[in-house]
């Protein structure tokens, strides 16, 4: 069982939400000394403190925008660990804010290398232990995705590394096409797609790229391989040819993606990845439900981030939310 809640797709709206205002931040945390530390924003305008956030861009997705606000107020680059939950409060202008946020480590590097200067919109930032960051929040909304946060530390799985199953990008259809299924390649929409998802993929620091060796799956990794100037691992073991013919190894490919610790991205096919969380969930000792069928069933381009313990491998799946994109 996923100890947080699947975030709500990026693409589903209910009816109420059409008019809100979306926005997305994180806990950034750090070890001092062995303990653990929070991160806290003292803001000018408002002269409060909360946690880093901010409102959603024109075309971005959640994920982008929460590692973009966290940046731009805070002058740290982190990448997306678990998400801890999403508050919802009444704007002055009556309008709903839905803000999502996520647990994120902020390294030592990223410390060093931060900018960080008060400015007209953050007066300070400081470093507090979870008690003392409870005194100090200065709305409930934000005690909320704390407490959550905080019984992620108490089950022992807050540094955690994601397994992101992919569903390739919008491909010419097969009556469209006169080829082999295997060179398929995208449509326009599905090129745009491509280009689209970057950016919240990297938003949870993957560095590994395992691809089926379809022309629509390599297509839809290249321009990830691209920004991160890393080649994609091409197989035959995880492509809808190889699954329809009883010749495909998802246990292996997955086996090897578990194991590693490292986050990475499995790109392959609709059929296919219901066996691929399926494997997930194997790999990881964890009791299958109907969340792993949702997570599999995926648009175009899709994602499904699955959250695993890097320190409590016993601890199967820690959480999964589904990425939709908006091209």
């Amino acid at each position: 069982m996923t100890r947080a809640q699947p975030q709500a797709k990026d693409a589903t709206r209910s009816k109420w939400t059409d008019k809100a205002v979306y926005a997305a931040g994180a806990v950034v945390w750090r070890l001092v000394d062995g303990k653990l530390r929070v991160l806290l924003i003292h803001r000018t305008k408002y002269r409060d403190i909360t946690l880093p956030k901010g409102k959603v861009d024109p075309g971005e997705m959640l994920a982008e925008t929460a590692v973009r606000e966290v940046h731009e107020e805070t002058g740290i680059r982190v990448s997306l660990g678990v998400p801890v939950g999403v508050s919802r409060y009444h704007l002055p202008s009556n309008k709903q804010k839905v803000v999502h946020y996520w647990a994120a480590e902020a390294t030592d590097d990223a410390i060093r290398e931060s900018t960080f200067v008060p400015n007209r919109e953050i007066a300070a930032v400081e470093w507090v232990s979870v008690s003392k960051a409870r005194s100090r929040l200065s709305y409930p909304v934000d005690l909320e995705i704390l407490d959550f946060f905080a019984r992620l530390v108490d089950d022992g799985v807050l540094r955690t590394f994601p397994v992101i199953a992919l569903r390739h990008a919008k491909a010419l259809s097969r009556g469209d096409w006169d080829g082999p299924d295997a060179e398929r390649p995208l449509t326009d929409r599905g090129l745009r797609q491509a280009e689209s998802i970057v950016g919240p993929l990297r938003a949870f620091g993957v560095r590994r790229i395992v691809t089926s060796d379809a022309v629509r799956c390599v297509q839809t990794v290249k321009p990830l391989t691209k920004a991160l100037e890393r080649k994609a691992v091409k197989t035959a073991k995880i492509s809808q040819d190889a699954w329809e013919d009883g010749q495909d190894d998802l246990r292996s490919v997955i086996g090897r993606r578990v194991r590693s610790g490292k986050p990475a991205v499995v790109c392959s096919h609709g059929p296919v990845l219901p066996g691929i969380l399926s494997e997930i969930a194997l790999a990881t000792g964890t009791i299958q439900g109907s969340y792993v069928g949702s997570a599999a069933d995926l648009e175009p381009a899709a994602f499904s981030v699955v959250h695993l313990s890097a320190t409590n491998p016993g601890s199967g799946i820690i959480a999964i939310e589904t990425h939709v994109p908006k091209v």
